[in-house]
């Protein structure tokens, strides 16, 4: 009989979130997967457990480190995976393995957690049933630009990760696109300086400051479409506040044409001649 993959929920910060279930599947489980050995070895010395076999298990495991760990799920282990902090394999490398033992037909089960998504979408105060989780934008790129046209066009609560290496940039990309867009940065949620810092994102795209810690940003609700139609007043106006902002006008047709759905070409052919018949005064 094959034994299980307990997908096990860590604290982001705080230790004291750390369930009683999550710290009894790791005491009793026959093996750790971690991302990230060094602290699962402090989380589990803070249970007390000192004679844990403890694997890394991160985004550069082999294909032979898979089928280790397969092998002994179908042996009859139980393994427990733990992410660096938060829940496994959301915006995580551990999302391979799941679905290899899933589709091995072992047994996962979620032992659910602290999650740095869902406390900044409920610490953010937008009242919106649906929102977009994007995890970490690309680097660079016509990929990076299609993922922020993305999110500028994205009408529901969109929360996104972003290194405090980036943020800066990033939240002056997004300032570019949709300046009047409300935004919370969440840092070290749960932990001793948990900072959480609201505004409009050209509000605080526009501050000076360090940004340090792990970081999440939680986007706010945008003006929904009246039953999905644009109509060519709402086009000018939303062409109007790209361009106003700063926006070239290809930046402006890009995050038009996302916000209503219209082709690109179009918007951005608007966009010249509103900018033609503005030059001409």
């Amino acid at each position: 009989m094959s034994g299980a993959l307990l997908v096990v929920g860590t604290p982001i910060g705080n230790l004291e979130d750390l369930s009683p279930r999550a710290a009894r599947a790791l005491a009793e489980c026959d093996a750790v997967l971690a991302e990230d050995t060094r602290r699962a070895r402090q989380l589990l010395a803070h249970l007390g457990v000192t004679r844990k076999e403890i694997i890394r298990h991160d985004a550069h495991a082999s294909d032979d480190d898979h089928r280790r760990a397969l092998q002994r799920l179908v042996a009859g282990e139980t393994l427990a995976l733990v992410s660096d902090a938060g829940t496994p394999g959301v915006s995580d490398p551990g999302a391979s393995l799941v679905a290899r033992a899933a589709a091995a037909g072992v047994r996962v089960s979620a032992i659910p957690g602290p999650s740095a998504v869902v406390a900044a979408v409920a610490a953010s105060g937008f009242a919106r049933n649906a929102f977009r989780f994007v995890g970490f934008l690309p680097r660079d790129g016509a990929e990076r630009d299609d993922a922020l046209s993305r999110i500028a066009g994205d009408t529901d609560l969109v929360v996104l990760f972003e290194s405090p290496r980036r943020v800066a940039e990033t939240l002056r990309e997004l300032a570019a696109l949709c300046p009047t867009r409300e935004v919370v940065v969440t840092r070290e949620l749960t932990k001793l300086h948990e900072e959480l810092v609201r505004g409009t994102l050209a509000d605080v795209a526009g501050r000076e400051r360090e940004w340090l810690g792990e970081l999440t940003l939680v986007l706010g609700p945008t003006e929904a479409l009246a039953e999905g139609v644009v109509d060519d007043d709402v086009i000018d106006r939303w062409l109007a506040e790209q361009l106003d902002a700063g926006a070239t006008v290809r930046e402006a047709a890009r995050v038009v044409a996302a916000r209503s759905g219209l082709p690109k070409r179009e918007i951005y052919a608007r966009a010249v001649a509103r900018t033609a018949r503005a030059s001409r005064g």
